[in-house]
């Protein structure tokens, strides 16, 4: 490769590699599976290797991916959180060892399965849990004492502890877990997580504690970052130690004396990671002996004295003996293959969502076809190609009516799915009273999934207002209900009159509406009956709501069916108003940001008490942020706002500015 066209493909790369950094570690969506996103990765290191005046400070070779979110108190970890070097081949474990052996050290290796989750770093005064981190960039992470003091396996008080202690491990969601929130995710029409990784990190890098709490989280610590009046001489101490302090540590770590033992245990590992109940992406080999590691050190990114070897993901061959197509809560139609079974990560497959129709056309996917399927992440299958169209084979094409109730599917506007528009479909009823009672819409305890079906399925429930003229005797009728939870049900259901506004809008489930955008409209219009005359101009008035959400409730509002569905939730008493506190307006149309720690406020605290007072709160300080409010320890926000002279407040200014505008 010429040296201008390596150096038009480095850019290239980086610019790919640096944009999925960012929704890897940042925002917990990436776009390319792990091995598309090694082989760039490989693929830059080997160009700057072979011209290395290529190499900048700012090549993401040169640095770890993550940042530290604005939603979240930074933390400057003492210990840097280094990220690993990643081996693709035995033969680069064994240079690996023969690295360490030319630095004079004759070592011992400690092998460790490689969890995939975030990595988070946790801090003991006293045996007590003080703070929890996330990794960040290695050296600056983000404060989530609150959602990690959740998770059921990090002990927040140690026992015969050391005055201060800091250990590091990784979060991550069993597949139990994973698999229930992602069924609820798509029963309430929401965008799955791709993975348990994402899951673990989305679930973790969030402002609602009570959110973690319910996911399901759990943990394995792999480091002793810092220890105060101890000493230990190797890596197995330390997890030992770790381990007799109550944490649970790597599932399964042991020592050996030569890279091919290390090698052998990597080789079982990855026999074994179809049966566990956490996702690996690989195994880890780390010198054990601790002034070994000190000898060989670290580069800027990664430790000398540890390599990581990654899996390469499992493909197997099927053939399709059927496309099946099935209706979500928003009618949308989804097309799934089913093969014959084939045992992929520890499983036996017999079933991938092939999305949409544009999708089964660049495949090219036909019943009686041979393709090629993997599991997304180790965990959720997909058909990436055709091996073989068979004999009899044709392409698929999607229905032009709803499989559930027989009405013209059609494409809306901008939309690449099909979707199924009769408010009266069978399909979409049952989402739609499974959502309807979730806990962020009307939440109707004891109204769940199973009992949902329960009610459509007796033909007692086909829109939710019919909800609010079950009786006892009904209910009764339903499996596993006696008195007592027929009676708390109903119960239930009378309590969720009482709701705000946004409640029974979000419950609705007005496509493209989530529950903020609920909110806005509630606030806004202050009823119902508003909401429904007003116009796609008057609610793009409101601020922060969209023309496409405009559009999607208006086209609520004028669909069929919606005027008797709303009429008969009001005769049954559903409240219709919304109830909260007016808005005051004295920081109307101001933007202020919340850095450091105030007096008496919390940040949430302080954000809130601007929201209701006409303001916005943005986390970030720009040329059309109004007034930054700093209290102590106020950081980089505090120096950008003297930079570009916006106004500096203190907690008493913030009050002397909603009580004096």
């Amino acid at each position: 490769m010429e040296r201008e066209q390596a150096q038009k493909r480095a850019e290239e790369l980086r610019a790919v590699i640096e944009k999925n950094n960012r929704l890897y570690y940042d925002q917990d969506a990436p776009e390319l599976e792990d091995f598309e996103y090694d082989a760039l990765t490989r693929e830059l290191k080997a160009i700057e290797t072979e011209f290395p005046d290529l190499v900048t400070p700012e090549s993401p070779t040169q640095h770890v991916g993550g940042t530290a979110s604005s939603k979240f108190t930074k933390v400057t970890h003492a210990v840097k959180m280094e990220s690993l070097q990643d081996a693709f081949s035995l033969e680069e474990l064994r240079d690996f060892d023969s690295r360490v052996r030319e630095a004079g050290i004759k070592p011992e290796y400690v092998v460790e399965a490689k969890i995939d989750g975030l990595s988070v770093s946790l801090e003991y005064r006293n045996g007590r849990l003080v703070r929890g981190s996330t990794r960040g960039d290695g050296m600056v992470g983000e404060d989530v004492t609150e959602n990690l003091a959740t998770i059921r396996d990090i002990p927040l008080q140690l026992e015969n502890a050391p005055a201060f202690l800091e250990v590091r491990g990784e979060v991550y969601m069993p597949h139990a877990a994973f698999f229930k929130l992602k069924e609820q995710q798509e029963l309430e029409d929401k965008t799955p997580f791709k993975n348990p990784r994402n899951a673990a990190a989305g679930s973790l890098r969030q402002k609602n504690a009570k959110i973690t709490a319910e996911r399901g989280l759990s943990i394995f610590v792999f480091n002793l970052q810092q220890c105060e009046g101890r000493s230990f001489a190797t890596h197995h101490e330390t997890l030992d130690y770790i381990k007799s302090l109550g944490f649970p540590v790597s599932p399964r770590y042991s020592v050996f004396s030569s890279i091919e033992d290390a090698i052998r245990e990597i080789q079982t590992i990855g026999e074994l990671r179809g049966t566990l109940e956490f996702d690996i992406d690989g195994a880890v080999i780390k010198v054990n002996d601790l002034a070994a590691r000190r000898v060989l050190g670290s580069t800027n990114k990664f430790p000398r004295w540890a390599i990581a070897f990654k899996y390469p993901p499992e493909v197997k061959e099927s053939v399709v003996r059927d496309i099946e197509v099935t209706v979500g809560r928003t009618g949308v139609l989804t097309p799934t293959a089913v093969f014959d079974p084939v045992f992929l990560a520890g499983t036996s497959v017999s079933r991938a969502s092939l999305h949409n129709g544009d999708i089964i056309s660049s495949l090219g996917v036909g019943i009686g076809d041979t393709i090629q399927v993997r599991k997304a992440g180790d965990i959720i299958p997909e058909v990436i190609a055709v091996s073989a169209h068979g004999p009899d084979s044709k392409p698929f094409m999607m229905p032009t009516v709803c499989p559930s109730c027989g009405a013209p599917v059609v494409h809306l506007q901008d939309e690449t799915a099909l979707r199924c528009v009769n408010p009266e479909c069978p399909a979409q009823s049952l989402r739609n009273l499974i959502h309807f009672a979730s806990r962020d819409a009307m939440a109707i305890d004891g109204l769940g999934e199973a009992v949902a079906i329960q009610l459509t399925e007796k033909n007692l429930v086909h829109t939710v207002a019919d909800l609010y003229s079950l009786n006892e005797e009904q209910l009764l009728t339903l499996d596993k209900f006696k008195k007592k939870s027929a009676q708390n049900l109903l119960t239930a259901i009378e309590h969720s009159k009482t709701n705000n506004l946004d409640k029974l809008l979000f419950g609705l489930g007005i496509r493209n509406i989530g529950d903020k955008a609920a909110a806005l409209l509630a606030e806004h219009f202050g009823s119902m009956e508003a909401i429904r005359s007003a116009g796609v101009e008057q609610m793009c008035e409101v601020d922060g709501f969209g023309a496409v959400m405009a559009q999607s409730v208006r086209e609520f509002f004028d669909k069929e069916g919606t005027s008797d569905l709303l009429a008969r939730l009001e005769k049954a008493g559903v409240n219709m108003q919304w109830t909260g506190t007016p808005k005051g307006t004295a920081l109307a149309g101001k933007t202020l940001v919340v850095t450091g720690t105030l007096p008496t406020l919390s940040r949430q605290e302080a954000e809130a008490l601007i929201v209701q007072n006409g303001g916005k709160a943005s986390g970030s300080v720009s040329k059309k942020t109004s007034y930054v409010v700093a209290g102590t320890a106020a950081g980089s926000k505090l120096t950008k706002a003297q930079a570009l002279g916006i106004p500096v407040i203190d907690e008493a200014g913030l009050y002397a500015l909603i009580q004096n505008t």
